[in-house]
């Protein structure tokens, strides 16, 4: 009688199931999408002549005009064709009917619809910036600012100019006639000068040299030093003796104040200092 057959019993250790936790990314909804910040601004624009010009009426080209594409790398024919979707011609689709620009009484308003006119006027047009501008107020907000700030620095920096310095700046901007003014006057015209050039007034109150311009032209207006007639050289006015030479090409009370910080102008300036006392 065969025997059994013994089986042996292997414990199995239970499987644990790992729970693998899936993480899920979610996408911003389209409308959520943030513009990009060069995206067109769909509005009303509106497109002035340079200069203040208001001529009844001002065509500029609609066709024969190209832009350098710096993406592509060559240059682009434009044409504002109003049934295109594109100003340019390489991406027009089928016929071109041909537009004409006029600008009226100085001014071009285009309407918001009219996108095709407005990008070749905003970005591509060649004569932009030069025959015409755009009408920003933004822009020209900022600017006017820009003028204020600087009229209010050169009016602050009048208020506590010395006399002195006073009569060599407006030397600069009425001559001779300066010896003339009293005090009052010339405060009065240093103030309108810094109000209606104000960028010009802060150069000359920053420039080391005006006094030293100054000082050499009332030189001459005295007769102690005079300026020979070829506009070459400074001379004394008692003998006739060369000062200096002027370098070609430089203004001569330009050269002259430059002169005076050199060794032997310093000793000149000196001696007319003494006399002008």
């Amino acid at each position: 009688m065969a025997k059994k057959q013994e089986t042996k019993k292997v414990e199995v250790e239970p499987q644990v199931e790992t729970m693998v936790e899936e993480t899920v990314v979610e996408q911003p909804k389209a409308r959520e999408r943030l513009k990009p910040s060069n995206e067109w601004e769909i509005k009303d624009r509106m497109y002035l002549l340079k200069g203040g010009k208001k001529p009844l009426s001002r065509s500029i080209k609609s066709a024969n005009i190209f832009y350098f594409d710096e993406e592509k790398g060559y240059e682009r024919e434009l044409k504002y064709c109003q049934n295109q979707k594109t100003p340019f011609v390489d991406e027009m689709k089928g016929d071109q009917r041909l537009e004409h620009i006029i600008f009226r009484g100085g001014a071009l308003h285009v309407p918001k619809n009219k996108v095709t006119l407005q990008k070749l006027l905003s970005l591509y047009h060649p004569h932009k910036d030069t025959l015409y501008e755009e009408y920003k107020p933004s822009v020209i907000a900022a600017e006017e600012i820009d003028v204020l700030e600087t009229q209010v620095n050169a009016l602050t920096a009048a208020k506590n100019i010395d006399i002195d310095m006073a009569e060599a700046i407006m030397r600069v901007e009425v001559g001779s006639k300066v010896s003339e003014l009293s005090s009052k006057e010339l405060r009065r015209d240093l103030f309108m000068f810094a109000k209606n050039n104000p960028k010009l007034f802060l150069e000359l109150a920053d420039d080391e040299n005006v006094m030293l311009r100054n000082f050499g032209i009332k030189a001459v207006e005295m007769g102690m030093i005079k300026l020979s007639s070829d506009q070459r050289n400074f001379l004394w006015g008692s003998n006739g003796r060369k000062i200096m030479t002027i370098p070609f090409d430089e203004h001569p009370y330009t050269a002259l104040a430059h002169w005076f910080k050199t060794d032997e102008g310093m000793e000149v300036y000196s001696s007319i200092e003494k006399r002008l006392k």
